[in-house]
């Protein structure tokens, strides 16, 4: 590995708050560790932290940065909330983890009930894992045998939406975009599924309409993120869109599958994304803020008429998969201790104040050359720009101006926890309008 991926003065951009050298384990251990989503020869060393609270980032040299985009999206409560931490330390004191093969535990059982009570309809039987790819992975899994138990092996395709991302795993992957998307190097290697726009217009509608007609037989179902299609950049749609792919699915007997990895638990306004468009998808995929982002935890939902093709004394018929942690008692209490703050705290109207904050906080930059638009979906802003030239360089201007944002393909983007303050908020919004202003102007 080049000097340039280890020195201190690129991983900590050296300004008058810059204290003292890197820390023995950061470069000791960078030599070794292979970073996400980087060109490891070439890449901007990561920032060394050392602790977090709230919504704050803590770095070796002692700054803070305020972090806008909730590591990944998962700490919707702030980092290190007692509540949560407090849960976490009960259950390692008991039981940090069992298989979840033929033993069972009171953490996940309740989470399990507690997941079917909150998801709309009859999404009613929870299979957990550890990771939202894998989680994917058991929907289309489910998808695919559930037609299989029924007879109809020939409905293995699924029909997706270009513009969409659903992880790093094989199958995820075969129904991500293949043409803009990161994956777009393994297309040609990986399953051949239907990959169209969504159906935003009239135009796109026919073009769907089209596909089913041609194509149903062999589809297993519709998977789609939404009202945001997230890491494929942050693009939105209605309510209406869902409820068209809802109707489609039940003229065609297809399973509609909703990715709410990103949308779930309140990061659109409501507390599932198919609840704002009053559609209940046949399969749920839920991970990143199901912990509030203590621990990896994953949930595949389905609804009855799904889990009863598996119910059978045939054991041929039953869903072979076993993650080794699903059900993590750690993971479970953790997920617990969350939903329990969504119930007491008043999480539904954080995020409509943060809406209101982005709109007003964001809307300086419409009115700049070279901003292509604007756009807030509850606790979700995003600047799209015509094109980001150097994203490490950007990425490292924000953490100058003591924030954490970390823009990707040509979108600068906050998605918040949504316990920030309004003047870390303003912080936030403050920091991208000027850097978008410098850039541009540069």
């Amino acid at each position: 590995m080049e000097a340039k991926n280890i020195e201190w003065k690129l991983a900590m951009p050296r300004d008058e708050e810059s204290k003292g050298p890197a820390p023995v384990w950061y470069e000791a251990g960078l030599r070794h560790a292979w970073l996400p989503y980087s060109q490891m020869k070439t890449a901007t060393a990561p920032l060394p932290v050392v602790r977090t609270h709230g919504c704050r980032i803590v770095l070796a040299d002692g700054r803070e940065l305020i972090d806008g985009v909730a590591s990944w999206w998962t700490a919707c409560h702030g980092y290190n909330h007692p509540y949560l931490r407090a849960a976490v330390e009960r259950q390692l004191a008991v039981m940090p983890h069992v298989m979840f093969g033929g033993l069972a535990h009171e953490q996940a059982l309740v989470l399990a009930r507690r997941l079917a009570a909150l998801t709309p309809g009859d999404l009613d039987r929870v299979f957990f894992s550890e990771s939202g790819s894998v989680a994917v992975e058991i929907a289309m899994k489910m998808a695919i045998q559930f037609w299989r138990n029924r007879g109809v092996p020939a409905r293995r395709k699924f029909l997706a939406f270009r513009g969409g991302y659903h992880g790093d795993t094989t199958g995820a992957m075969s129904i991500g975009d293949p043409g803009a998307g990161m994956h777009k190097l393994f297309a040609p290697l990986l399953p051949a599924h239907h990959i169209i726009d969504l159906p935003l217009d009239e135009e796109a509608a026919a073009g769907f309409a089209q596909c089913l007609e041609r194509h149903a037989c062999e589809l297993a179902g519709i998977i789609v993120e939404p009202l945001v299609q997230g890491a494929g950049g942050m693009r939105f749609h209605d309510g209406a869109v869902l409820q068209l792919l809802r109707k489609s699915a039940d003229r065609y007997d297809l399973l509609l599958i909703f990715d709410e990895i990103f949308t779930g638990f309140a990061r659109t306004g409501s507390l599932f994304a198919c609840e704002a468009a009053g559609v209940v998808p046949d399969i749920l995929t839920l991970s990143k803020a199901l912990t509030g982002g203590m621990l990896p935890l994953a949930a595949t939902i389905a609804r009855k008429r799904v889990f009863d093709s598996f119910w059978s004394d045939d054991p041929a018929r039953a869903l072979m998969h076993g993650p080794t942690f699903m059900a993590n008692a750690l993971a479970c209490a953790a997920a617990n201790a969350s939903l329990d703050l969504f119930e007491r705290e008043p999480r539904l109207r954080q995020v409509a104040g943060i809406s209101t904050a982005l709109e007003g906080g964001l809307a300086p930059c419409r009115g700049f050359a070279g901003v292509k638009e604007v756009r807030v979906k509850g606790a979700i802003g995003v600047v799209e720009l015509d094109n980001i030239g150097d994203l490490d360089s950007l990425r490292a201007r924000f953490a100058q101006e003591g924030v954490f944002i970390r823009p990707f393909g040509s979108i600068v983007y906050l998605t918040p926890a949504f316990t920030i303050a309004q003047e870390e908020l303003a912080t936030l919004t403050g920091a991208i309008v000027k850097v978008v202003a410098q850039s541009i102007a540069t």
